[in-house]
């Protein structure tokens, strides 16, 4: 079993993303500053725009990756041989898998600018997590890494 992984992600905040928030950094900005001369009128405009891009930078960090018999999404980790049922959560569906059906004891990591979501059954009987749900910008590459994934354990 290879250590490369089969498939692998980011979810950075599209190019789409930051115009905005930098736009709500310099309005805030604008309000701090309130006509201040000198020096001290750049301050809020600085801090705030550094502010937000570390947070966008941040929120961008998280990764799906499947591969070396592990499934990695954002911090957590857990080994393929534990993944049961894989399923792929369209747009259309994800407000459905997020509300009422969503189970509180879930690992979820969900970012609203990545439209489809994958549903990952957790076989694990010592782990309290029924399944995971997140973001993934290919939901079927990694749905068929998983499935490759666990055929490969299987064999071994």
């Amino acid at each position: 079993m290879s250590g490369l992984p089969r498939t692998r992600q980011r979810l950075y905040v599209p190019w789409w993303g930051w115009p905005p928030a930098l736009g709500a950094a310099v309005l805030l900005g604008v309000q701090i500053h309130m006509g201040y001369p000198g020096p001290r009128a750049w301050i809020p405009y600085v801090v705030l725009a550094t502010v937000m891009v570390a947070v966008l930078v941040w929120l961008g960090r998280a990764r799906v990756e499947v591969g070396g018999g592990d499934l990695v999404v954002g911090p957590a980790r857990i080994p393929t041989r534990f993944v049961g049922e894989v399923e792929v959560v369209d747009k259309a569906e994800k407000g459905r898998a997020l509300g009422r059906e969503l189970d509180p004891a879930a690992y979820v990591v969900h970012r609203a600018w990545v439209g489809p979501m994958v549903w990952v059954e957790i076989t694990d009987p010592q782990d309290p997590t029924p399944y995971w749900l997140f973001s993934a910008r290919r939901p079927e590459e990694v749905r068929d890494a998983l499935l490759a994934e666990k055929e490969a354990s299987a064999d071994a």
